[in-house]
């Protein structure tokens, strides 16, 4: 069976890290391109908030290369590769990170998008344990995300969707099946 690579893409509160742990289970190795982001934050003696995080995000893509993240976890996704293992990328947002994975890997490179509605998300991230979200929040990062980052184009892409809006058992059972079909193929 050959190796793939899978990102696990959608809007924030949508799901992503419960899909993830899922493929995680299925002996996935993890890429987390967010990383990138806490590793800058870190290195400015910036604190760990929301605001911040957004402005390191914009920071890195306003250098102009919006494939910026892909682009510095590359090192970590090929050397889990080329070792013959299965990756799961977390966190990739925009449409430019998708072509640099896409033309790296080709066919061995697969989306995965995790959607919910917008109240749903909401809900969520009102109460998750790090970094909770206010309605406002919310929006905000959804706008900025979807006009300053690309991100709506690996959604629209994705080679897999899984709806996500309500049931943990159904969502772990979904994303079942996707490891399950990835698996599969040749």
């Amino acid at each position: 069976m050959k190796n793939r690579i899978i990102a696990v893409v959608g809007m924030c509160g949508a799901g992503k890290s419960e899909v993830v742990k899922e493929f995680q289970k299925a002996e996935y190795e993890r890429v987390y391109f967010g990383d990138v982001t806490f590793d800058e934050m870190k290195r400015r003696g910036l604190e760990l908030n929301w605001a911040n995080e957004k402005k390191v995000r914009e920071d890195l893509r306003a250098t102009g290369d919006m494939g910026i993240y892909a682009k510095l976890s590359l090192p970590k996704i090929e050397k889990l590769y080329n070792a013959g293992k299965n990756v799961v990328v977390e966190s990739m947002y925009s449409w430019s990170e998708y072509k640099v994975l896409k033309e790296k890997f080709g066919d061995d490179f697969y989306t995965l998008a995790v959607v919910s509605n917008l109240k749903v998300r909401e809900a969520r991230l009102s109460v998750r344990d790090v970094r909770p979200m206010t309605r406002e929040d919310v929006r905000d990062r959804d706008y900025s995300e979807i006009e300053h980052i690309e991100k709506g184009g690996p959604i629209g892409r994705a080679d897999f969707y899984i709806l996500n809006n309500f049931d943990m058992d159904k969502l772990r059972q979904d994303t079942k099946e996707i490891i399950w079909y990835m698996d599969s193929i040749d």
